[in-house]
């Protein structure tokens, strides 16, 4: 049985402060702070350039890409870390349509993160050729898979309303018609247990700042299933992923395996803290997890829905089919949520009107989340968010 009295004793978390946007940045591990400080002075500072060898610098995308694997379902070496989410799913999408050269449909859905689509965009404008996105609402993806689709794009929670879509259903159904899947895993990394060796995905791709709490720019990652590890050619031929980086060829020959996923140049600094805050997952059960944050959540909509009339619920009421987050709808929801963060209470917005909370059982027990809706309840009730300074937009919402 996971203790999760021990793993938030793991984190800096203000005083007085109820944090529920993990889902969008995970808090700062105590143990990253330490690590990273240990790494300037003693590393970077003691070692200098030595470090890429004598620190294991060099190595630290395929190391900790094995400790994010873990918590993915992913086998060993089949996972590398380095750059954005959105590059790893340029990177995926790119090779995924190489493997599948006969047809030119990319399937996705509304629910899919914005980003992910304009990298989509970006790279069926540059290949020409025929290649188009086709965008649907997340309950017509399965209905819309057939021997017309060549990749299936997908992100397993929608980022705005929780809803989890079935990825073992529908990579099996895709799969049946000759379609290769990308699943991007931002809000599902440390939120839920994901095994991709399970539901055989091809490719993966995910953010590490959300639930696994690697701070603010933490690098992503990227899964390539080992059937697809040596026949896919990167779109993005970085040095990095040469297979012999220093022996400075002219032509590009990919690394075997994984590491031909490899890029730029690693952020060591980042790596570092990332590394530190994967230590709050050491004995920490998945399923213990998940069932928790269905059980905080389904308190949070019982609690909010009793004192917040004017609410409405925007995820899936069922916690079986929804993420380790939840939603609720109002025309001045941005409003609400800047009076919510006034107070204490800090979850985000996400357009055009919905409240979003994170709900991450690491650090978060009943108590945060009866008082979060305590003072929901009073900024509901008093109309508190009707001020100017609420309803003044700031650049990040």
């Amino acid at each position: 049985m996971t203790d999760f009295a021990k793993t938030r004793a793991l984190f800096h978390l203000p005083d007085g402060v109820v944090y529920m946007d993990g889902n969008s940045l995970g808090p700062l591990p105590i143990a990253a702070k330490e690590r990273v400080a240990k790494m300037l002075a003693d590393e970077w500072g003691g070692q200098l350039i030595k470090g890429w060898n004598s620190a294991g610098w060099y190595v630290q995308p395929r190391k900790i890409g094995d400790r994010v694997g873990k918590l993915i379902g992913a086998p060993q070496g089949t996972v590398v870390m380095g750059d954005t989410l959105s590059i790893k799913v340029f990177q995926a999408l790119a090779s995924a349509l190489e493997l599948n050269p006969t047809r030119k449909v990319v399937l996705s859905d509304s629910g899919n993160f914005p980003s992910d689509l304009y990298m989509a965009q970006g790279l069926i404008g540059s290949l020409g050729q025929g290649y188009v996105l086709k965008v649907v609402e997340p309950e017509d993806v399965e209905a819309a898979i057939d021997d017309s689709i060549a990749v299936l794009m997908l992100t397993e929670v929608d980022y705005r309303t929780g809803r989890l879509h079935d990825m073992k259903a529908l990579t099996e159904k895709a799969h049946a018609t000759g379609v290769l899947t990308i699943w991007d895993l931002a809000h599902s990394a440390g939120a839920l247990p994901v095994d991709l060796t399970a539901a055989q995905a091809d490719f993966a791709v995910g953010c590490t700042y959300k639930y696994l709490n690697g701070g603010p720019g933490a690098p992503a990652f990227i899964y390539v299933a080992p059937r697809h590890a040596e026949a896919v050619r990167p779109a993005l031929s970085g040095w990095m992923g040469h297979a012999a980086p220093f022996a400075f060829d002219l032509d590009y020959a990919p690394a075997p395996g994984i590491e031909r996923m490899r890029c730029g140049t690693p952020p060591v600094i980042a790596l570092t803290a990332l590394d530190a805050a994967l230590d709050a997952w050491d004995g920490v059960s998945m399923q213990d997890v998940r069932k928790k944050s269905i059980e905080l959540i389904d308190l949070f909509i019982a609690e909010v829905e009793a004192r917040c009339p004017d609410l409405v619920l925007a995820s899936p009421r069922d916690g079986a089919k929804r993420g380790s987050q939840v939603s609720f709808r109002h025309p001045q929801g941005y409003a609400i949520m800047q009076a919510l963060i006034a107070r204490g209470v800090i979850g985000d917005f996400r357009a055009p009107d919905a409240i979003r909370f994170g709900v991450t059982p690491l650090y978060l027990g009943r108590e945060e989340a009866v008082r979060a809706a305590e003072i929901l309840e009073d900024i509901m009730t008093a109309r508190l968010w009707d001020r100017p300074e609420y309803l003044r937009k700031a650049a990040v919402t």
